[in-house]
Order: structure tokens, then sequence, then C-alpha cells
């Protein structure tokens, strides 16, 4: 599975609605097939998927197009408090080494979709910003994206100083887009890949902010914090998630087992220790998402039936009866009543 499916707070995904409703964009088409809804952004405790960060990302470029230095634009807007614990943590390290080891060991603690690889030599070290496994149609805006957050949040820890710069296969529009937006971070384009430098000799340095009581307190939360995400998704969370992500394709439990590389029957039996099974994980995604493409004016039954892997409106029709004890039909009529009121 990509490095990057893994659960995350709602802050991104906020962030990224935020800039749409700015540029336009309503806050309801920003999480059109999400299953997220516009109170849902004010949860704080709730947790995502990545893919339906994807999913926003993708319909900001639908509708905005694919301009460059939308995703910069989205990584300007961060701030430390949006990383959480993480954030904090950085912002105590003691040098701008254990900057760079906890923002590659706790990553998953991100919003990132690239993959970060540290690449040491004497005379640098190098953070390698991997975008290999985030898919093409969306490449180019998450990495912009990160650059652009780096470049807002880095000063903050290690303060203004030489010795660290940018690089980028970016070239053209896009890197002076995406230059014009990273304020005195130099950034050297043309590139053969995306990445963080940072010169030896300032790995050692003292930062402004240090507090190394502090910093190993709150990266023992990190950890704590990252085990716990990863208990609470369990094979559950994995399984719904991918359900999510291939939905109009109906994928079926072997199909599921085949790509986390499990037994079926071994899948079965982990989803009854978590009390689910496959056809209740289905059908409470494919609920969910109903529900939201039921209030979009314009969709057929048609339509949301194909979204949802089924074959016909009908048979659509039956499975909703099943989940609620109505018809599709009586749902979107009242829920147009109430848009009318």
């Amino acid at each position: 599975m990509p490095a990057w499916d893994h659960p995350r707070s709602l802050a991104a995904a906020r962030i990224l609605v935020e800039l749409g409703v700015e540029r336009g964009l309503p806050a309801n088409e920003c999480l059109f097939g999400t299953g997220l809804s516009v109170a849902d952004l004010g949860n704080v405790e709730m947790q995502v998927e990545a893919w339906q960060e994807l999913t926003i990302a993708r319909n900001l470029i639908a509708h905005l197009g694919d301009t460059p230095g939308l995703g910069a634009d989205a990584g300007r807007r961060y701030t430390y408090g949006s990383l959480g614990i993480w954030g904090y943590a950085l912002l105590s390290s003691p040098s701008v080494r254990e900057v760079i080891r906890l923002g590659v060991r706790y990553a998953e603690l991100s919003f990132a979709f690239i993959k970060p690889i540290i690449a040491e030599n004497p005379q640098r070290t190098v953070v390698i910003f991997d975008d290999a496994e985030i898919p093409l149609d969306v490449r180019a805006f998450f990495v912009e994206r990160e650059l652009a957050k780096i470049a807002t949040l880095l000063p903050l820890a290690i303060g203004a100083r030489r010795g660290v710069h940018a690089e980028t296969s970016f070239t053209g529009d896009r890197a002076a887009a995406l230059r014009s937006r990273l304020g005195e971070l130099e950034l050297r384009s043309g590139e053969m890949q995306h990445q963080l430098v940072f010169d030896t000799a300032i790995l050692d340095t003292k930062l402004p902010q240090s507090d190394p009581v502090v910093a190993r307190a709150l990266e023992q939360q990190c950890t704590e914090l990252l085990e716990l995400r990863q208990k609470r998704r369990g094979t559950a969370g994995r399984v719904r998630s991918l359900v999510l992500a291939e939905l109009d394709t109906s994928p079926t439990v072997e199909d599921i087992a085949a790509r986390i590389h499990m037994d079926e029957r071994t899948l079965r039996r982990r989803l009854a220790s978590e009390g689910t099974t496959y056809r209740e994980l289905l059908d409470e995604v494919r609920s969910t998402i109903a529900a939201q493409l039921l209030t979009v004016d314009g969709l057929t039954l048609n339509d949301i039936a194909g979204r949802l892997g089924y074959h016909d409106a009908a048979a659509f029709s039956r499975a909703y009866r099943r989940w609620t004890g109505t018809a599709p039909r009586h749902t979107r009529s009242a829920q147009l009543e109430r848009q009318r009121l």
C-alpha cells in the first residue's frame, strides 16, 4: 500500500476546503464524493483517510483548474498548530538535525503524500520528497503543497539562516509560481528530484526555541499518538479505506484480500475479531456515500447506482431500502423540500 495511505486529522482537509471556498467553490462541492459533511470539518476528534483528502484536491483541480501555484497556496496556510503535537515537537527540537529526524520519523502524523527519505554525505544532508506513489493527476499539487508548507514552517523552527535550500524538478510556469510563494527559501528548479538540502555545518546549530526536555516529552506523545492511530485503524479501517477508494468497481472480499496481501479466510477472521464483516463494511460505506449523493441535484438514481458499484438503479434502491427502510426517491424528495424551506 502507498506510504501515504494512513489516517490523518481533518486539519489538512479543512485547509483545502477553505482554499476552495475563497476561490468561489462551495464547501459541499469541495467535499463531493468524500462522505464528509461541512459540519464534520468542525470535529477536532475526527480522522479522515488519505483518499478523502485526495478527493478534495481532485475537486479543487476539476473546478479551479490545475493551475501552477494552487497547491503552494494550500501549503502556505499551514501553522505549527495545524500539525498538532508533532508540530510542537519540531519547534522544541534542540538542533536542525533533530528537526530532520523528527520530521521523517513521524511523517505519518503529517498530511504529506510524498515519502520523505534521508540521504547523507559529508557535505550535506538531503530530505528527498519521493512522489512516485502519488496519483499522477494530483502529484504536482501535493508536491507544491509540501514544498510551500516547509518553506512556511521551517524558518519558525530553525530561524532565518543560510545553509538550506529546496530543489525541484519543476520548470517553467510551475517552478516560477512555486518560487514566488516560497518566501526567502531558495528554490533551484529543473533538478533531478524534489528535495530539501541542508549543509552539514548547520545540522548541530542550537535552535531559537530549543527545549530538549519538552522535546523528549512531546516525542513520546508522538509515539503514543502514532500507535493509537494505527491500532484504531486495524484491519477494518484498512478495508474501509480500500472500499471507499474503489467503490465504483464493486470490489469483492477476494479483491480486497489480494490488495492487502492477505488470505481471504484470514481477512474474514480478523474482521470478525473486530466485530464486523466485509458485507457490513461495504454497506456502511455505500450508505454513507449514498446519503451524500442524494443531496446532489442533477444526479440520477442510475448515476448514483454506478458510483456505488451497482449495475442499475433498481439494485441500488433495493439495497437502500434494506439500509434505511425507505426508498431513495423519498429521501431525495424530503431533502429537497428541506432545502427549499
